[in-house]
């Protein structure tokens, strides 16, 4: 069927890397009357990956998709299409380990009307959190992680299937592969217990704690293939009482988490995240910040010091 108006294609390219593709592929946005808006290419270990964004005045979209696909099939890659539908609620999915309340605070948002998103289902290592997400009827898919390769590939058959539109890690504990993060890019949002860049990885509170940090928070990031180094949407911190324990700094940290990574969500569901060169940039709206002010310090990730 032939779409009317400026559409926007996101388009991902994965597959063993070989020459040719980038040219390929944009010769074939170009003979489809596209404008790429942004592309980018990466190369880890043999496997290659490309995002790019393009525009369109009118294209009969399954045409294109059907015809991109069997070039990509011909060069040996896997592509992606993800079409910018601003009429209708986007569609999150929450991966989820153990860890409750950041799952808790997004499904409490969404019943008050706090978050304008559907969540189509949830996704979970295991078994613990599938109560929760049965309280709000909403689909819970228990995924075994024993092999990431293989527990990846049934997600992202389950995210196609949904139609998801972007990814929330709400204290998801594993570390997503290239081949995952490359086909969502700017679209997986992740909740890390840290004022990143100090402390990645699954210990920040104990780190902190032990190196005696007086000033510890949390960070919202969009994923990256390189752990929790991607930029920087929203942080918040707190200072640490003397001879606090590490279950006490804990605590205080998992309110913040929930805190900032609703914060990230809103954020994005309104469309005013923008990324350029690794930074995070927030488009107006916000009387805490000027628009387009870049967020990747920690002064300007939280309101105040507690």
């Amino acid at each position: 069927m032939q779409s009317e108006g400026k559409i926007i294609g996101e388009i991902t390219v994965i597959g063993p890397d070989r020459k040719g593709i980038v040219a390929s592929v944009t010769n074939y946005i170009f003979e489809n009357q596209g404008n790429i808006e942004k592309i980018n290419q990466n190369v880890v270990r043999g496997l290659f990956g490309m995002q790019l964004e393009a525009s369109f005045n009118g294209i009969d979209k399954d045409g294109f998709v059907r015809g991109l696909r069997r070039l990509c099939k011909s060069l040996g890659m896997d592509v992606k299409v993800h079409f910018d539908e601003p009429d209708r609620l986007k569609n999150m999915a929450v991966l989820v380990s153990k860890e409750p309340h950041c799952l808790e605070a997004i499904l409490k948002a969404k019943e008050k009307g706090e978050l304008s998103v559907n969540i189509p289902i949830v996704v979970g290592t295991e078994h613990t959190l599938k109560p929760i997400a049965s309280s709000y009827n909403i689909p819970f898919y228990h995924v075994n992680h024993r092999d990431q390769a293989s527990a990846e590939a049934r997600i992202l058959r389950l995210l196609d299937k949904y139609n998801i539109d972007f990814i929330v890690l709400a204290r998801y504990m594993r570390i997503l592969t290239p081949n995952f993060v490359w086909r969502y890019p700017n679209r997986i949002i992740n909740i890390h217990p840290s004022l990143l860049p100090a402390f990645p990885g699954a210990y920040a509170y104990l780190q902190a704690h032990e190196r005696g940090t007086q000033i510890i928070g949390c960070t919202a990031h969009f994923v990256t293939e390189e752990l929790d180094a991607g930029p920087i949407i929203w942080q918040e911190a707190f200072r640490i009482r003397n001879g606090e324990s590490l279950e006490s700094i804990k605590r205080r940290g998992q309110s913040l988490e929930a805190k900032a990574l609703l914060k990230a969500i809103k954020l994005y569901i309104e469309g005013r995240l923008e990324v350029y060169w690794g930074k995070v940039y927030i488009k107006g709206g916000d009387s805490k910040r000027s628009k387009n002010k870049s967020v990747n310090s920690s002064k300007a990730n939280h309101d105040r010091i507690t």
